[in-house]
């Protein structure tokens, strides 16, 4: 059995057990939190797609961290100019760990 699920403008297939890292949301650690944008559910071969959502299909999580992802770095130079600079930037994550999928 697993699931399709929408955050932060990305798409994940999760099953009950998994842990996933997913964009920073506003609930404290140890918090349970419910995703209701769920795309598409398998329960054993019977597949349920939405359009684009599945009305009553949700997925209970649980917090597990935040933590912030490792240091992407973007470099950027004109040549013949003089110009380089060179920016890092480390994205906010959720660690959230799936409960439940009811579908």
């Amino acid at each position: 059995m697993y699931a399709v699920l929408e955050t932060g403008g990305k798409q994940y297939r999760v099953s009950a057990g998994d842990k996933l890292e997913i964009e920073r949301l506003a609930v404290e650690a140890g918090q349970p939190v419910t995703f209701d944008r769920v795309l598409l559910v398998n329960l054993d071969g019977a597949v349920k797609v939405g359009s684009p959502t599945l009305p009553n299909a949700q997925v209970l999580a649980s917090v597990v961290e935040h933590k912030r992802g490792e240091k992407k770095i973007a470099f950027k130079m004109r040549r013949r100019k003089g110009y380089h600079r060179t920016v890092g930037h480390r994205q906010e994550l959720t660690v959230v760990q799936i409960q439940e999928i009811k579908a």
